[in-house]
């Protein structure tokens, strides 16, 4: 199967690579391939596992479960907007009926670190709410961190380890703390001093201005939780001191206990008894599948509409694999919603629960 270069156009037709940033979509189109298959044969069998998306492009496909023809999909269509026969292992297989196809295929896991990347907000911070004057005025790092609410729902052996495990950095004005792009290797909470957030496009290489924080303020959470790269620069604007956590210590001290993760039978009961599913994914692909009386909020827009939940509601947070909506659970939590995950994502629910 030769694969061929990709334009961006054809990317952007099909959800939700139209979602992404330009320079995501560029990153995307490195690491896709466009191929195609003939007549009879088989894009991909019931029950594979094959960590795969496939998008069809041109020509006809049927969808067959059991021996029997479900669905037959052609290329360009309404229908062909979405990826084909989605999940695993897969529930349909799919098999080529017109004289040849054209294909797109990309790595799954690829994808939806890229999508969580791409949605985790304007900028990769989460300020945490302050707790009156003598807590601005603290010289005590410890005293500054207890009054966040990232830490009131961590077990109290968990925050001894968190304070054994930090460690304290001293840096300068001018000084990069994380830098766009890189890997994700650390938490940080601010003690002392001011630092700035920007984020470089293609058209600002120096950076746009996203946010300035401060003592109490911590960033870096998203890119750990999610496996993602850094999506913004933190810049020090003063002398000053941060604590660090390192990515497998958040994960174990402080990510992990303020998630509570849920499957699929525990996730309907809460609902049933007036909890809301919250799927975070994007529009177009909420749009194209969803669970009945699911809100949409995409990730990247969590932070902005903190206002329009409700505190008093159990959110069930969902998205295809779990990835995003683990990171959008752990926003929730640290400002005290009463949030859960949905373990490994919509993927495992069967068809009959989604509409």
């Amino acid at each position: 199967m030769e694969s061929k270069p990709l334009e961006l156009g054809l990317l952007r037709s099909f959800s939700p690579l139209d979602g992404l940033k330009a320079e995501n979509l560029h990153r995307l189109a490195r690491q896709a391939t466009l191929r195609e298959l003939g007549a009879g044969r088989q894009l991909f069998k019931e029950g594979d596992r094959d960590r795969r998306t496939f998008f069809l492009v041109s020509g006809v496909v049927e969808l067959v479960h059991e021996g029997q023809t479900v669905l037959v999909i052609r290329g360009g269509s309404p229908e062909a907007r979405n990826a084909l026969g989605p999940g695993q292992p897969r529930r349909y297989g799919a098999r080529v009926v017109s004289e040849r196809i054209e294909y797109l295929s990309i790595d799954s896991d690829m994808l939806d670190v890229m999508l969580t990347w791409d949605q985790t907000g304007s900028y990769e911070v989460s300020e945490l709410a302050q707790a009156g004057e003598d807590y601005v005025g603290s010289d005590d790092w410890m005293t500054t961190l207890l009054q966040t609410k990232a830490l009131h729902r961590i077990p109290p052996a968990n925050i001894q380890a968190i304070f054994m495990r930090m460690q304290r950095v001293e840096y300068r004005s001018g000084d990069i703390v994380i830098k766009q792009g890189d890997e994700g290797d650390y938490f940080y909470v601010i003690v002392k001093g001011k630092c700035a957030v920007t984020r470089e496009t293609p058209l600002n290489r120096a950076g746009i201005r996203l946010a300035e924080l401060s003592m109490g303020d911590t960033f870096g959470e998203e890119a750990l939780i999610s496996d993602a790269k850094r999506n913004a620069n933190v810049t020090m604007l003063t002398d000053g001191t941060l604590m660090r956590l390192g990515k497998e210590d958040f994960r174990t001290l402080l990510n992990e206990p303020m998630l509570q993760w849920v499957d699929g039978d525990k996730a309907k009961a809460i609902v049933a008894s007036g909890g809301v599913w919250l799927d975070v994914r994007l529009p177009s692909e909420f749009e194209s599948h969803h669970l009945e009386g699911a809100l949409n909020l995409p990730l990247y827009f969590i932070r902005l509409k903190l206002k329009s939940l409700d505190r008093n509601v159990h959110y069930v947070v969902c998205c295809d694999t779990g990835r995003r909506s683990s990171a959008g659970a752990y926003i929730l939590s640290e400002r005290g919603f009463h949030a859960s995950v949905l373990r490994d994502g919509l993927n495992t629910l069967p068809p009959a629960t989604k509409e």
